[in-house]
């Protein structure tokens, strides 16, 4: 469970903004959403492979400059 904790000067936008933040790196509706659907297994490692080339590429474009 995401939760933070509220002092009572702190701003309500700000309060909200910090909720987010932690709610996405917890990585919540990342893995809701993966769980909604059944993927095959195969599905799944061809899908890592092509993450796997992407994140290569840019770290090659990085690398050149």
């Amino acid at each position: 469970m995401v939760g933070i904790n509220i002092s009572e000067n702190e701003n309500i936008d700000r309060a909200l903004k910090r909720f987010k933040k932690k709610y996405e790196r917890s990585g919540v509706l990342k893995e809701f959403k993966k769980r909604t659907f059944y993927t095959k297994p195969s599905v799944e490692k061809r899908l890592e492979r092509i993450k796997a080339k992407r994140r290569a590429y840019k770290e090659n474009l990085k690398n050149r400059n």
